[in-house]
């Protein structure tokens, strides 16, 4: 079972600037799509971005030109570039990877807090 573990996070504060990683625990291939996810508490789990393998991108409205989710290789699948933050932007972001057939991977999270 292949797992993923994001890093990155921590405090920042307002306007500031983050990098987040995931890493797999093994390569990954016939991968149909990487995403970025997040949960506030009291929240749902919301997409943050998600970019497929012909490097299609969506972004949630609130992040839209100030995240940047990229490709990275088959151990370290995807990054999420984030900057000028908020403190709304406080949350535990989850990476999540999906391939053509049933896998789909969740990483356990990375708390990123953004102080005002």
């Amino acid at each position: 079972q292949v797992q993923l573990a994001e890093s990155g996070g921590g405090l920042v504060q307002t306007g500031g600037s983050l990098r987040l990683s995931c890493a797999a625990s093994e390569s990954i291939f016939g991968i149909r799509a990487m995403g970025w996810y997040r949960q506030a508490p009291g929240k749902q789990r919301e997409l943050v971005a998600i970019i497929t393998t012909d490097a299609s991108t969506k972004y949630a409205e609130s992040v839209k030109g100030r995240f940047t989710i990229s490709r990275g290789n088959a151990k370290n699948p995807v990054y999420l570039q984030m900057n000028s933050l908020k403190p709304e932007d406080t949350a535990v972001y989850y990476c999540n990877v999906q391939q053509w057939s049933s896998g789909n991977y969740w990483g356990q999270g990375t708390q990123v807090t953004v102080s005002s």
